[in-house]
């Protein structure tokens, strides 16, 4: 049986500034990425908690990811921006990310997808453009739309988990099967029918 090593205030101190370090992760690339004039979006867990929000603040979920949508041709000036603001660039297993500062771990990192491009080869459709996004307080976070068409066609565990807290709080019903790809509308009808999996 595996028990709690940390217990107490010792446990509390320990999750709270986790949830922070992320938080001011998210800031420090909007803000670099802003200084440098370069259009992005916030795509993910975090463009999920912030249209989450918008309907129950009580449904948020934390998370400890962030993901960002560049243009290809914006990214010679991105990682030059991120390394100038602490970040190092790293590809890893597929995938291009910033991790947070020299010793981080992957866990520690921004990851990045690109406008236009799928993300993983047989996904059935292509990463939106970061016009598709909108602005929230210092944050430019992708449309509704835009972020479920992202999440449908990913549709990985964690991506259905955020589709189901949309469905949730109401933010996206059966109603919106008409307005996507057959293959999307499918898999948006199997969450609806069957959100325990």
């Amino acid at each position: 049986m595996v028990a709690f090593h940390i217990t107490g205030e010792a446990l509390w101190q320990r999750m709270e500034p986790a949830v922070e370090r992320v938080q001011q992760r998210l800031e420090r690339t909007a803000a670099t990425l802003q200084q440098a004039g370069i259009p992005y979006a916030v795509i993910g867990e975090f463009a999920v908690r912030a249209w989450v929000s918008q309907a129950d603040e009580a449904a948020v979920r934390t998370t400890r990811d962030v993901d960002i949508l560049l243009r290809r041709s914006d990214w010679p000036a991105a990682v030059s921006a991120m390394a100038r603001a602490g970040f190092t660039y790293r590809h890893v297993r597929g995938i291009d990310l910033f991790l947070d500062g020299p010793g981080a771990k992957a866990r520690d990192a921004v990851h990045v997808s690109f406008a236009g491009e799928k993300v993983r080869p047989d996904d059935p459709m292509a990463a939106p453009d970061v016009t598709e996004a909108q602005s929230v307080q210092q944050y430019r976070v992708l449309r509704l739309d835009s972020l479920v068409r992202m999440k449908l066609t990913s549709f990985r565990v964690k991506d259905r988990m955020h589709l189901l807290d949309l469905i949730d709080v109401e933010l996206i019903d059966r109603s919106w099967c008409a307005r996507l790809p057959p293959e999307l509308a499918a898999r948006l009808n199997e969450l609806l029918d069957n959100p325990d999996g």
